[in-house]
């Protein structure tokens, strides 16, 4: 009986033995390099895993970086000091990053906007989209301001006021999520100090415009023609200002007769 058992543990310590070589050989032989400088930038990313620099995830993004794929400062999320953070691992200047923020580029609120009709379905903006006009808003091409953009915004940075999508430019880390969400295509990522950027997103004729929104651009080019830096562009009748040319002299704003032109971090138009 006592052999029995001897034998018995033997056979199964030396199994045992045998598995634990094995493992060793296997490990190895199958071992996965660990790239050091991979595992330093990961642990300089903020780890929101967002998607906003277009890697998938802080994993993604930190091994383009760590392979020369991806700038030190391609992260919207962790801003500056995230940036010098990496650029110290990776051993190069980050650089002066222009902190960006999300902005939706529709004024038209309950009291400028008519509606062409009661909406009466589920509150959401892709759905609505199949309804005619694209929603209630007589302009098809405003807010639907059923909150897409709010419900996927991982910073609680987009609140629905008076109709419309309002961006919180100090909350906002510019993910981009909400740009893709938007069916509309309303909104833009733009400087964060930006103090002239065009509210409207409508391709009708100035005309048209009026009849559907007090708040629309006419399109009427007055702001590209008094721009001294050439820094608008009005190309199917609505305008377009390049934030890289603005000088932010706010010319554009005193020209426009329908006031249509505001900064960032207005919450009311002049």
């Amino acid at each position: 009986m006592v052999t029995s058992i001897l034998l018995a543990m033997a056979m199964v310590g030396g199994t045992g033995v045998i598995i634990g070589i094995l493992l060793g050989i296997a490990g190895e032989k199958f071992e996965v390099e660990v790239d050091e400088k991979e595992v330093a930038v990961r642990a300089c990313l903020p780890g929101n895993n967002c998607g906003g620099c277009g890697f998938p995830g802080c994993d993604g993004l930190a091994a383009a970086i760590a392979k020369g794929e991806a700038p030190v400062n391609a992260c919207p999320v962790g801003g500056d000091a995230c940036a010098k953070a990496v650029g110290e691992v990776m051993g190069v200047s980050a650089g002066d990053s222009v902190k960006m923020t999300a902005y939706v580029k529709c004024a038209g609120t309950c009291e400028k906007a008519k509606d062409q009709y009661e909406y009466v379905g589920p509150e959401d903006c892709k759905l609505a989209m199949n309804n005619p006009g694209g929603g209630a808003k007589a302009c098809s091409y405003g807010c639907t301001g059923y909150g897409n953009c709010k419900k996927v915004c991982p910073f609680d940075a987009i609140e629905i006021v008076d109709g419309i999508a309002k961006v919180n430019p100090d909350k906002c880390k510019a993910c981009g999520k909400c740009v893709a969400e938007c069916p509309k295509h309303l909104i833009e990522l733009v400087p964060a100090d930006a103090v002239c950027v065009v509210q409207c997103s409508s391709k009708d004729r100035g005309v048209d415009v009026k009849k559907v929104c007090q708040a629309g651009c006419i399109g009427c080019g007055l702001c590209a023609r008094n721009c001294p830096s050439d820094a608008i562009t009005v190309e199917n009748n609505i305008a377009h200002i390049d934030q890289t040319k603005c000088t932010h002299c706010g010319i554009c704003k005193e020209k426009c007769p329908v006031k249509i032109i505001a900064g960032v971090e207005s919450t009311e138009r002049e």
